[in-house]
């Protein structure tokens, strides 16, 4: 038995899509694309979306749209993966974090609160924040929201994991809280397009620079084909090729219609693994609630109480066990390139103390009871009595 932490599923009415693109005479800047876009906003109930070849394209074009320059200054969270801080890098401007907090390991209000005030005295306020909702799970959007009114900065949700959650009612995606939010649609999520992201947005300015810049920077206008030719383009901006194209967004397409069933069979998941492991000395992760429901892409247990083996050995029997679990993440300024840059590991007390328990354990569409239960039974397990995979 081998199971990894996170798969797709791909079924037969994905592949005859895909293979219905493949034949057909437009395979890139089509009409799929734009399905997609569409489709997606109608899901989160946002007026615009921008898809791209990754998220991590995303977030260079939203950074691109709200004019990010050298020397502007970002502020994320230290448990996520690098992408989240990289698009500020991409940019040439500064990056700096803003601990987890214990509860839902997401950027934490207070300290972000008290870090604006402490850069307002100094000069230091962020130009932009992106906040990460690890595991799917939200970040308190609206007192973040309110905290951008009072310090002016603008807001990026990485929601990469986050497709299918709600928060206070509402879809996250829908951007009621921030200026841009990002999907990634890598087959270890809810849905995916084989690599592949998407932005949305509700302004329309933000939607048609991240257009521009998703293309080379290009337009084409009815204005320039009467002056010129029906062959003119221009140039007006430096962009990149971050197109999605047709068979990635026809993939998406057929995923999308089975999206509420894979939230629905990961929210069974997830109660399981709440039943047959509180009994453990671990640290389970937060529970949904009316405020906040997560999609789950994640099933993060933390290997904090007191009795219990560490985390290194855990990971170590559940893989000779066959289970391919995982940790998300290793905190972002532990990397070399963030190293070099000097951050001091001691102003993040709970991203230090979450990276040294944190263990992801599998959840996906198809995991089934047997295979929890397996899970389980080995999680249980007394050392030296596991079963060699």
């Amino acid at each position: 038995m081998l199971i990894p932490y996170g798969k797709q599923n791909i079924e037969e009415s994905d592949i005859e899509a895909v293979i219905k693109v493949l034949k057909s005479d437009t395979i890139t800047q089509g009409s799929k694309v734009i399905d997609f876009e569409k489709q997606i906003s109608k899901y989160c109930n946002s007026k615009y979306s921008v898809a791209a070849n990754s998220a991590t394209s995303c977030l260079h074009i939203a950074m691109l749209s709200l004019d990010i320059k050298e020397n502007d200054i970002i502020w994320t969270s230290p448990i996520s993966f690098v992408a989240s801080a990289n698009c500020a890098l991409y940019c040439n401007a500064k990056i700096d974090f803003v601990d987890i907090n214990p509860i839902d390991y997401n950027l934490d209000v207070n300290k972000l609160e008290e870090k604006l005030i402490e850069s307002k005295k100094i000069g230091t306020l962020p130009k932009v924040v992106i906040p990460v909702h690890l595991s799917g799970r939200s970040c308190d959007m609206e007192r973040i929201y309110k905290l951008s009114k009072e310090y002016d900065f603008r807001i990026i949700e990485d929601a990469s994991h986050a497709i299918g959650s709600s928060y206070l009612g509402e879809k996250v995606g829908s951007c009621r809280y921030s200026d841009i939010c990002i999907f990634s649609f890598h087959p270890v999520k809810i849905i995916t397009t084989a690599e592949g992201g998407i932005a949305q947005t509700n302004d329309s300015d933000l939607f048609k620079k991240m257009v521009l810049f998703r293309s080379h920077g290009i337009r084409r206008t009815d204005n320039l084909f009467a002056q010129e030719g029906g062959w003119f383009y221009e140039q007006i901006k430096l962009g990149y090729n971050y197109r999605m194209n047709e068979i990635q967004a026809a993939l998406g397409l057929s995923q999308l219609k089975r999206l509420d069933i894979f939230i629905k069979r990961r929210l069974e998941l997830s109660k399981r693994y709440f039943s047959l492991l509180d009994d453990l000395d671990i640290q389970l992760p937060q529970r949904d609630s009316e405020e906040s429901v997560s999609s789950w892409h994640l099933f993060i247990i933390r290997t904090s109480k007191e009795g219990f083996i560490s985390r290194k050995k855990l990971y170590d029997k559940l893989i000779s066990s066959g289970i391919k679990v995982n940790v998300h993440y290793i905190p972002i300024y532990k990397h070399k390139i963030y190293k070099d840059l000097g951050y001091d590991e001691s102003k993040f007390p709970e991203s230090e103390k979450y990276y040294k328990e944190a263990l992801s354990i599998p959840i996906y569409y198809d995991l089934t009871n047997e295979q929890q239960d397996y899970i389980v039974e080995r999680i249980k397990e007394k050392e030296g009595f596991q079963n060699i995979f």
